[in-house]
């Protein structure tokens, strides 16, 4: 198993394979999304860190999800066109994937196995968030409730 999320890539939602070695260095926030979700106005949280931490070496990362009660039925085009027009967002956004089961995404196998969950590794529902350090590896998980806004002080210790 791998050490660090440098070894793994995935496709963006506009179809372009991304190479997470290209985020070394930097502070990763990765959140499973859904555009239909009571959550869903988290984006706006997660926008705003994007905003005020990026130009300190944060990058948040979304991977639309279908997983959790069909909240994300939309295809890459529909996806984009929701999270820019109604939040704004200017985060990079990944291709839907799977979080749970055999079809699981290989970050997503990677990211339960550094830090599981309370009762089950498994990703419980939308928004669930992971902070990773400049260094690659798994810092802190956070429940789907975890507002963006709580997280802040987390990154900023990261971010020095």
């Amino acid at each position: 198993m791998t050490d660090t999320i440098y070894q793994f890539n995935a496709d963006t939602l506009t179809g372009q394979n991304k190479d997470f070695s290209e985020y070394a260095g930097k502070v990763l926030l990765i959140v499973n999304t859904a555009s239909k979700c009571g959550l869903t106005p988290q984006y706006e949280g997660l926008e705003q860190l994007h905003k005020d931490y990026h130009d300190k070496g944060l990058e948040v990362i979304g991977f639309p999800c279908n997983q959790f009660g069909h909240q994300e039925p939309g295809d890459a085009g529909e996806i984009t066109e929701f999270c820019q027009l109604n939040y704004g967002v200017s985060f990079q956004m990944m291709d839907k994937i799977d979080v749970n089961g055999d079809n699981a995404h290989p970050i997503y196998k990677w990211l339960k196995s550094q830090k599981g969950g309370l009762i089950t590794d498994a990703i419980k529902w939308n928004f669930g968030k992971f902070l990773v350090g400049k260094d690659g590896k798994v810092v802190k998980r956070y429940a789907p409730t975890t507002k963006p806004e709580a997280i802040a002080s987390d990154i900023k210790k990261l971010l020095g």
